[in-house]
């Protein structure tokens, strides 16, 4: 255990740690393009660099300690350096803040404001290159912005494993670029690169020009696209920055959806499926309790549906996998004694999904089945033969299979023909209208937060089984 010295501060360092992981671990800031704590070093942007005394400027991010070692991160010469190396990485770097997609979350504007602030000091024309080059249907590249860092190219070496990217040439012609035979279309984890990228290089076609960042805010949330659980953030508007005029369903809609990092589940990544939840979450809803297609009130949805429950003598639950710890827990405590509960998956993979990987993907589609089956049974979503009323919660389901005789009562976010052909339907809120917990199948409890005002006239799932168990009475 090394006891090195940074800025005259002593930090007692692990072996074999470089001189920028001891800092960051001790919250000593150094600037940094293209080293990333996830991925192996580069050491080509230089950005950062320090003095050790007795070994002059050498760039942290290589650098292992050393009994004794005495750095420091802002000494005169640092700055001298890092300023010099800012006018380097600037001579070819086009000047199109006012429309790029990375404008207030640029490391490069950061660096430039910190660490050098002024006009470059080239006469020369900047090196032209290409502008819109598309690397896959979902990520556009900008060369003339890219500053070659490669955290791009060793994402895909060492994380996704897809060895779909690439520098070619040399000096201030390189380029990334993609494989021929490795498309970066196939890999299933390509977006992060866009996260990754410190400048405006890579660009997710989805998110650009679509919206400003400053005008975003982010709610943490759980990926519910598979049994990982993964944290991410949801960006949508700031109240602050409301639209009053044309297009304001923006307002409540999802911009973007980016990682969350949480190393016990999924470190700093998020496969492609997980960016895509505006599909899912954005899908026309059910807004209105009905009976048999009739529009009625929540109070006559509910009474309807616990007079069905007391008359039934063989009532099946079919619960669903997406339901939250909380719901999954107020459907134990009230409704779950009455019925013969059985677990059914709302989601089943799509047509050519990847069913499952060595990184985050799980065959599981579903979120919380895990949990689900811990509280309710593994026996799967089979119904007897002689069940004479069926709750269906959620998705998944084709009612055609349910036993003829049985009465029907639905629980469903969104729009769908089932809705008018249940005896009682009810629409239920959804996870971006709520807050609550996942449980994924290693066990680990993830938060997610509302981010959105309740559509319609939807209910938690949660209230409507504490009513309707209220007005049962109870446990039979």
């Amino acid at each position: 255990m090394p006891l090195i010295h940074i800025n005259d501060k002593p930090i007692e360092a692990a072996a074999g740690q470089t001189v920028m992981q001891v800092a960051v671990a001790n919250g000593i800031y150094i600037p940094y393009f293209c080293w990333h704590p996830a991925l192996s070093n580069a050491g080509n942007c230089r950005i950062c660099m320090v003095e050790v005394e007795g070994s002059g400027l050498d760039i942290s991010c290589n650098m292992p300690v050393w009994e004794g070692m005495k750095v420091y991160t802002e000494s005169e010469a640092v700055k001298e350096q890092r300023k010099l190396i800012m006018q380097m990485i600037t001579l070819n770097h086009p000047v199109d803040c006012g429309i790029c997609d990375k404008a207030g979350e640029c490391t490069l504007q950061d660096y430039h404001f910190a660490y050098n602030g002024e006009a470059s000091v080239s006469h020369e024309p900047k090196v032209r290159s290409t502008k819109f080059h598309d690397l896959s249907s979902r990520i556009v590249l900008d060369n003339e912005r890219c500053i070659v860092c490669s955290r791009c190219v060793r994402f895909t070496r060492e994380i996704s494993k897809s060895n779909s990217l690439g520098i070619v040439n040399r000096a201030d012609h390189s380029m990334i670029r993609a494989a021929e035979d490795k498309p970066l279309e196939n890999d299933p984890y390509s977006d992060n690169i866009v996260d990754l990228c410190p400048v405006g290089a890579l660009l997710s076609r989805d998110f650009m020009y679509k919206a400003r960042v400053w005008y975003l805010k982010p709610t943490p949330s759980v990926c519910p696209g598979c049994e990982r659980g993964c944290a991410i953030n949801i960006w949508h508007r700031k109240p602050e920055w409301q639209l009053r005029g044309l297009e304001a369903r923006k307002n409540t809609c999802i911009e973007r959806i980016t990682p969350l990092e949480n190393p016990a589940v999924n470190g700093p990544w998020i496969c492609n499926k997980g960016r895509d939840l505006a599909r899912t979450f954005e899908r026309p809803r059910a807004l209105e309790p009905m009976q048999k297609g009739k529009v009625v009130t929540q109070a006559e949805a509910e009474k309807a549906a616990a007079a069905l429950i007391k008359a039934a003598r063989r009532p099946v639950a079919l619960v669903s996998s997406w339901g939250s710890d909380e719901e999954l827990a107020a459907f134990a405590d009230h409704l779950a004694a009455r019925f013969d509960c059985r677990v059914k998956p709302d989601c089943r993979p799509e047509p050519d999904e990847i069913l499952e990987d060595e990184l985050l993907i799980r065959a599981d589609k579903n979120p919380n089945g895990h949990t689900a089956k811990a509280r309710f049974g593994d026996r799967g979503p089979e119904l007897p033969a002689d069940a004479d009323l069926v709750l269906v919660w959620g998705e998944g389901r084709d009612f055609s299979t349910l036993p003829p005789q049985a009465r029907i009562v639905f629980l469903n976010a969104w729009l769908a023909p089932e809705n008018g052909h249940a005896d009682v339907f009810i629409p239920t809120t959804i996870q971006t209208e709520r807050n609550g917990h996942y449980t994924n199948f290693a066990g680990v409890t993830s938060a997610f937060e509302a981010c959105f005002p309740r559509a319609g006239n939807a209910v938690d799932a949660e209230a409507v089984f504490g009513r309707i168990g209220a007005a049962l009475g109870g446990a039979p």
